[in-house]
């Protein structure tokens, strides 16, 4: 597979998954991000989300760069 395709289809499920997880905790503690005005809730439930797929996507670089680690240690 293109290696350009794999690093970008992971880092789009990496930041995907990241913000739906940070949209759905911020549902659990009863923040609406798509709630009328900026209140606080609002504003936490922008922050949850930004970080979820933040942390998405670098969890989805450090699995691509362990399985280039892997790759690399097999061809040796």
């Amino acid at each position: 597979m293109n290696k350009l395709l794999v690093e970008g289809l992971s880092d789009a499920i990496g930041f995907i998954g990241g913000a739906l997880a940070g949209y759905w905790i911020g549902l659990l503690l009863g923040w609406n991000i798509f709630s009328e005005g900026y209140d606080n809730a609002s504003i936490g439930a922008i922050v949850l989300v930004g970080l979820g797929g933040g942390l998405g996507l670098q969890l989805a670089r450090r699995w691509r760069a362990r399985q280039n680690a892997g790759r690399d240690n097999q061809e040796r």
